[in-house]
């Protein structure tokens, strides 16, 4: 039998290489984006739009680099950083209730989200000259109200992870009969908008909306890297073996909550409601590099940012010049993956 410290040197080599592919599928992933729609954009006239000063772009025409600057390259990122911020937090979240069926959606954070854009929708604010700023303002003061529920909820002696994710499963139904009662009563050009703006989309997305989810995701992402090891151990034994291993369990708690709702309030007040990214990637990365916290949270993001950016495509060029919203090839790509993770976990006796 290998020795034990040859046994972890060999699993760090395979985590390594594992990370490096990653990497370059991401880069891969991301120039396709940039280069395939009903566009076609030649990967070297990117490369050179994208690295090289404009002085030197003798022969590119200013239509190509505008479609590249102005509308794809910002789609991108903001596919790539919302599907990593999800996956992140959903794994994050995972990890701190000992779940795996938490996720930003069943805990009531993206229903919240949906319900505040379709009150301010409702409102008139469609046709207000800040009529999209404060459709995001309402989705992200709904988000954030509803984590605070949750996490009023959880601060209750005697509430178990359980009871928080059925809390979190409850406020789901109530934000989503919330939304069909706004339906209900809208309009037909507001109810347009609402059903629009449910389905998850990354139509019409600027560089102000990605540097806001940027720098949020740049202030959460390393609060939540950076509990690897609590997760870690309240994914081994819950809080009574985080309490003995000397980690303030209320206070990791709290951090890695409020980390993971500003970064999913972030993105689904831009994004509208973009489902199962944050219940599927981790579980798949869950598998490729097993559940120690220290390389499944930054695995979960990159899976979490390829199935975004995958999803993205695949609704920009199936049906091309008709783009399908990216939260419904999401969910169809998600539910069978989750399905089929769900009958493994059944049979390894996992669930």
């Amino acid at each position: 039998m290998m020795p034990l410290a040859l046994q972890l040197r060999a699993r760090r080599r395979r985590r390594l290489w594992l990370a490096a592919a990653a990497v370059a599928l991401l880069l891969l992933m991301a120039l396709a984006s940039l280069c395939l729609g009903a566009r076609g954009i030649a990967p070297g006239e990117v490369l050179r739009i994208l690295l090289l000063p404009q002085r030197w772009q003798a022969g590119i025409a200013d239509a190509p680099r505008a479609v590249l600057l102005e509308l794809r390259l910002p789609r991108t990122v903001m596919a790539l950083a919302a599907g990593a911020g999800l996956a992140l937090s959903g794994a994050a979240m995972q990890g701190i209730t000992r779940n795996p069926l938490v996720s930003p959606y069943t805990v009531g954070i993206s229903p919240a989200a949906a319900f505040g854009a379709s009150l301010a929708i409702l409102a008139g604010a469609g046709g207000h000259a800040f009529g999209p700023y404060l459709i995001v303002a309402a989705a992200f003061a709904c988000a954030v109200s509803c984590a605070a529920m949750v996490l009023a909820f959880a601060a209750l002696r005697g509430v178990s992870a359980t009871m928080l994710v059925l809390g979190g499963v409850g406020l789901t139904y109530l934000f989503g009969a919330l939304t069909a009662s706004v339906q209900f009563v809208a309009s037909e050009q507001q109810l347009a908008a609402i059903v629009q703006w449910s389905f998850g989309s990354l139509n019409g997305i600027t560089w102000r909306e990605v540097s806001v989810c940027g720098v949020v995701l740049l202030a959460c992402a390393p609060v939540l890297l950076a509990h690897a090891w609590a997760l870690n151990a309240f994914a081994a034994g819950g809080d009574d073996a985080a309490a003995a291993l000397g980690f303030p369990v209320r206070r990791v708690r709290a951090v890695v909550t409020v980390a993971a709702v500003m970064t999913t309030a972030s993105i689904v007040s831009f994004t509208g409601v973009i489902g199962f990214v944050g219940l599927v990637a981790p579980h798949i990365a869950r598998l490729v590099v097993g559940g120690d916290h220290r390389w499944l949270l930054p695995f979960s993001a990159a899976t979490g940012a390829l199935l975004v950016l995958a999803a993205d495509l695949a609704g920009r060029l199936l049906f091309a010049p008709v783009i399908i919203p990216v939260g419904i090839v999401v969910a169809y790509i998600g539910v069978p993956l989750f399905l089929h993770l769900l009958l493994s976990s059944r049979h390894k006796g996992e669930l």
